[in-house]
């Protein structure tokens, strides 16, 4: 059978302009090759950098950022299209090839309502009148499981869930009828529970219309419930390319096998039998100019050397407690003890040691350090700022601190830029370490990292933690790195505690119907998992 798409020996290229040095050509993609039927999906999946969107966009003779395609052939519906010119690439692209961004928020018009934006291309195209072309998006609407198909074209994007703002682009991509979509990472910055309920939606429209697809992730998990194959990339070159079933139960390459086996961190809960070093007690808190509390009566302990994992979806109060914590936030009722002592509730009432003993560490770390000091200087300002340390004294901390991070030498006078994600999360947390704390707040610290990079920095802390006794409070969706780093757990939903207690005693039943769906929307990596969630739902709402 004759593919849709058959990309050939692809090469890639970039133009690179280091600093004070000429231009220098990068390969991207090294000569790649992939076939696609009609009505399946090829997932690709590595790490940052690995090329998925890149070779994606290929399908499209589109390159971003300069990006060039120098080598191979990208065949469609019989044809290479890199030989189709400009007016043969602007007749393809929201016809034949759609696109699904990771972010649906940064890809909308906000001033234009839904409706007029996922019929525009079909339109425009000439594919069929308005009339059509809103029955169309409507019937889709439907399918992808969106709330009032038949009116929710005509709010604005900001009136939507993110998660419902992602199946109105799904919409937008399948209505033009294409004989392929891409799509681009489209669950990843979405909660697990709204992440599942897109990625049901997603497969029941490509099972529907009968679409081909490239869904690229880094989640083998995710791409597991939705891809026939999976080409697994690494430095822009094929790692391993095969069935969906032989990549998850029988990976043959040595990097396939560390995805399969990801979060495989063996961490035994410890006992709560000490005094707290962090005492939230019946906080209440609210935004200046709102009307309504964000946080609702919420009391956690945190035991010294130990891990608090607050998890919940977004919206849930998880990062609003950190700021109440912290002191950005002034709670308008209740009181936080840290190692004793009553905390002030605005960060300016806090005494020098206050703040060297609570540490946070943030969610991107490509904007919490200064992209104009170096790592030493980056590192050197807590130790000057508490401790005093100038000159050799502070250079001899810096490399200290960089070896217990494992970067050892060479890192010091490197820039932000020129370090990896792992490697800037890693100096993020040797600033916190610097100020020898008590406590450090960890804000989505892996979630912007590729998942072997991630299962790094949690084996990282645990380890520092073992060294130093530092407690952590951490904060997160991901239900796979709570089992990995926990000792005890905060369910949060809606600014309340819906859970609290040891990692055994939460996520042991019987539960709560939100720890529930919270727990099961956790992707497994085994084919036919979706399935089997999405089958027990509808037998619990039927029961129900």
């Amino acid at each position: 059978m004759t593919p849709l798409l058959d990309i050939r020996d692809l090469v890639i290229e970039a133009t690179s302009y280091p600093p004070g040095e000429p231009p220098k050509t990068v390969t991207l993609v090294h000569g790649v090759s992939l076939s696609l039927q009609k009505g399946k999906v090829l997932g690709l999946i590595g790490e940052s950098g690995a090329g998925k969107s890149t070779i994606g966009l290929s399908s499209m003779a589109y390159g971003r950022g300069g990006v060039r395609i120098t080598g191979g052939q990208v065949i469609l519906n019989g044809r290479d299209i890199l030989k189709g010119g400009a007016r043969g690439l602007r007749a393809l692209r929201g016809k034949e090839v759609t696109y699904v961004a990771q972010s649906a928020a940064a890809s909308f018009n906000p001033a234009k309502p839904l409706m007029d934006q996922v019929i525009e291309t079909t339109l425009s195209r000439g594919m069929m009148g308005r009339a059509d072309a809103e029955k169309r998006a409507v019937d889709l609407f439907r399918q992808l499981g969106l709330p009032n198909p038949e009116t929710i074209g005509k709010r604005f994007p900001h009136q939507v869930s993110g998660g419902q703002l992602q199946r109105v682009m799904t919409a937008m991509a399948l209505c033009p009828k294409p004989d392929l979509v891409i799509f681009d990472e489209p669950t990843t910055a979405l909660d697990v529970t709204t992440q599942i309920d897109v990625l049901a939606a997603i497969k029941r429209a490509i099972h529907e219309t009968g679409v081909a697809a490239l869904y690229i992730t880094h989640d083998l998990a995710v791409v597991a419930q939705v891809a026939d194959d999976i080409m697994v990339l690494r430095h822009g070159k094929t790692v391993e390319y095969g069935s969906c079933q032989q990549i998850i139960e029988a990976p043959r390459e040595a990097y396939t096998q560390a995805l399969v086996a990801i979060r495989s961190i063996e961490h035994v809960e410890k006992s709560a039998d000490v005094a707290p070093v962090l005492s939230v007690q019946n906080i209440t808190a609210r935004y200046r100019g709102t009307q309504f509390d964000v946080l609702q009566n919420v009391t956690v302990d945190l035991p010294p050397g130990q891990t608090l994992a607050v998890v919940g979806e977004s919206g849930s109060g998880k990062s609003t407690l950190a700021r109440v914590i912290t002191g950005l936030l002034p709670a308008s009722q209740g009181r936080i003890t840290f190692a004793g002592r009553t905390l002030s509730p605005d960060l300016a009432g806090r005494t020098r040691e206050d703040l060297r003993e609570l540490q946070m560490i943030y969610q991107m770390a490509d904007v919490a350090m200064n992209p104009r000091q170096t790592v030493e200087t980056i590192i050197g300002r807590p130790l000057e700022f508490y401790f005093g340390l100038k000159g050799d004294a502070k250079r001899k901390r810096v490399q200290e601190l960089l070896d217990q991070i494992e970067m050892g030498k060479g890192y010091a006078d490197r820039y932000p830029a020129e370090l990896s994600g792992g490697q800037k999360q890693r100096v993020c947390i040797a600033r916190s370490l610097a100020a020898k704390p008590k406590l450090i707040i960890c804000d989505e610290v892996t979630s912007a990292l590729d998942p072997l990079v991630a299962d790094g920095i949690l084996k990282l802390l645990l380890n520092l933690q073992a060294q130093e006794g530092v407690s952590y409070l951490f904060i997160t969706h991901d239900l796979a790195t709570v089992r990995a780093i926990a000792d005890r757990i905060a369910v949060m939903y809606k600014g309340k505690l819906q859970r609290y207690g040891s990692k055994t005693e939460v996520l042991s039943p019987p539960f709560d119907d939100y720890t529930d769906l919270l727990l099961s929307s956790v992707p497994d990596m085994k084919l036919g998992w979706l399935e089997q969630v999405l089958a027990h739902r509808r037998m619990e709402s039927a029961g129900n």
